[in-house]
């Protein structure tokens, strides 16, 4: 199959562009390295075996159209995203752009490469807004009312695939991630708290933790999520999936055993809590498993050891 990937250099992009590689699949890629890297494609660039286009161009150019029409993909995963909720507050036109009209350009350009199906990379931790306490783990049957500017952005992103399911019969399925960490996650900028938890124990430096440590949130892996996206493909069209695990871990306790796995008893600095975060957070990842017959399968303790080591190696 020949598949695209928007966002293909970038953490969740190029692991996904790996497992697809290592399926078969011909595979394109666009990202225009604003936060993507081309060493996480250095594999995938290395086989001789794989098929494999890197395409340098910004979702928002409309050029994207063009090419997209021109290499027509059977199914595209868009995961090109503006992705710092604090850029869009401060930002909510770039963030738009980004997003909302990125988002309308690659699926343009699917309607006139007469592309199947679209895989977008959604929001669980933003597009339901403030979840009460008694509504978690928070399915998809829960009112959207995002509260920042990123969370509406893809929340419009999925209406926007929705439409074009309607009109030019794509066929799409949004993933709404929990908080993914794993291998190639940047500790530095906007990064999940387990990259940047890492590069800081492994660095000797104190880790910090906003507030009392109590605030939770849903780690999943990014190899599940990469199977997610797979799966999707075939599976689940015209569907809202929430991907995550169903469990909460507070900050104080992925600091806990992040700290042990690392070797470091040394305790983690205070700040005062950033306004407006979330003190909960969790998915009911229940759809997912009956219409994708997926469920995360790496554990938190497998999974941040899995990055600790390969931080481990990008410093030798």
């Amino acid at each position: 199959m020949h598949v695209l990937v928007t966002g293909g250099a970038g953490f969740i992009g190029s692991n996904l562009v790996d497992r697809l590689l290592a399926e078969g699949h011909a595979v394109d890629v666009i990202d225009d390295l604003s936060s993507g890297k081309l060493a996480n494609l250095a594999d995938a660039r290395a086989g001789v075996d794989h098929e494999l286009s890197f395409h340098q161009i910004d979702i928002c150019d409309p050029a994207v159209v063009e090419l997209i029409e021109r290499r027509a993909p059977e199914v595209i995963f868009h995961l090109a995203a503006q992705i710092d909720v604090r850029v869009s507050v401060t930002d909510p036109a770039k963030d738009a752009r980004i997003n909302i009209l990125g988002t309308i350009n690659v699926l343009e350009g699917a309607r006139r490469g007469g592309t199947r199906k679209v895989n977008f990379a959604s929001s669980g931790g933003t597009i339901y807004g403030i979840v009460a306490p008694e509504d978690l783990p928070v399915s998809e049957a829960h009112p959207q009312r995002p509260v920042s500017p990123y969370g509406v952005s893809k929340k419009s992103a999925v209406d926007y695939l929705h439409a074009y399911r309607e009109l030019h019969q794509i066929e799409y399925t949004a993933l709404a991630l929990a908080n993914v960490y794993g291998p190639r996650q940047d500790p530095h900028g906007e990064a999940g708290v387990v990259a940047i938890f890492a590069g800081r124990l492994l660095g000797g430096e104190p880790c910090t933790i906003f507030g009392d440590g109590e605030q939770t949130r849903d780690y999943v892996y990014v190899d599940d999520v990469v199977d997610a996206f797979v799966r999707a493909a075939e599976k689940g069209s015209g569907l809202l999936c929430n991907i995550g695990t169903g469990t909460e871990t507070s900050v104080n306790q992925l600091y806990r055993a992040m700290a042990h796995n690392a070797g470091v008893a040394d305790e983690p600095v205070h700040a005062p809590a950033r306004t407006g975060e979330l003190d909960r957070s969790c998915l009911d990842a229940g759809r997912a498993g009956l219409h994708l017959g997926w469920t995360a399968f790496t554990d938190l303790d497998t999974g941040t050891a899995a990055v600790l080591e390969w931080f481990r190696g990008q410093q030798g």
